[in-house]
């Protein structure tokens, strides 16, 4: 069953977020790991990966448009001093008991009005930016002490405007293979994203 956030968030009157151990269960079991539900090996990297989902009602706009996901790096980034540096790094490790791969933020708010479809389209979506680095080559990294993938953020395949698409085809604009996979219809349907979620998905 997809997990939903608990009431002290969703219901919190102030800016909250809280970790969300069960949602990182659920999206190992159902998308990760080796037989899971809704296997995608493109995320198989991930396996070996510590991921740590937060949820949070602070809403959050990005050029316009609303944030209901965020996958960054587990350890803080940025120009941080030594103090604001540690500050930073101690409530990730409460929040997860440990400095995470990656760290997936979800809205509280929109989750609880989403479908299932939209709910696993977000966490593959932010799965998605949590990829293994490469080398010169192409070549997938691993840290020579530990023997585990390096991993880095990965940016979107596509990004576009409609209209340059419209004026000048799916080639020019070089989104033709994101053409052809949305025209190829998707892998996934309704029904077994709600077999695997335990939320009936009848037309009304």
């Amino acid at each position: 069953m997809i997990p939903m956030p608990p009431s002290d968030v969703a219901d919190a009157l102030g800016d909250a977020f809280a970790p969300a151990p069960n949602m990182g269960v659920w999206a190992r079991e159902t998308f990760i790991a080796e037989g899971a539900d809704l296997l995608n090996e493109d995320h198989a990297h991930l396996r070996a990966a510590t991921p740590g989902f937060l949820w949070t009602n602070v809403g959050n706009t990005k050029k316009g448009r609303m944030v209901i996901g965020q996958a960054e790096p587990g350890a803080p980034q940025g120009a941080m001093g030594k103090w604001s540096r540690a500050r930073a790094e101690l409530q990730v490790a409460e929040w997860f008991g440990t400095i995470p791969d990656f760290i997936i933020t979800l809205q509280a708010d929109w989750w609880l009005s989403a479908t299932d479809p939209q709910r696993c389209a977000l966490v593959e979506h932010e799965l998605y930016h949590c990829a293994q680095a490469t080398d010169a080559f192409g070549a997938p990294k691993f840290n020579k002490q530990t023997g585990r993938p390096s991993f880095t953020m990965r940016g979107h395949d596509v990004e576009e405007f409609v209209g340059v698409v419209r004026r000048y085809g799916a080639t020019t604009a070089g989104v033709q293979e994101m053409v052809d996979a949305a025209l190829a219809g998707p892998e996934i349907g309704e029904a077994e994203i709600s077999s695997i979620c335990g939320v009936c998905l009848r037309a009304a």
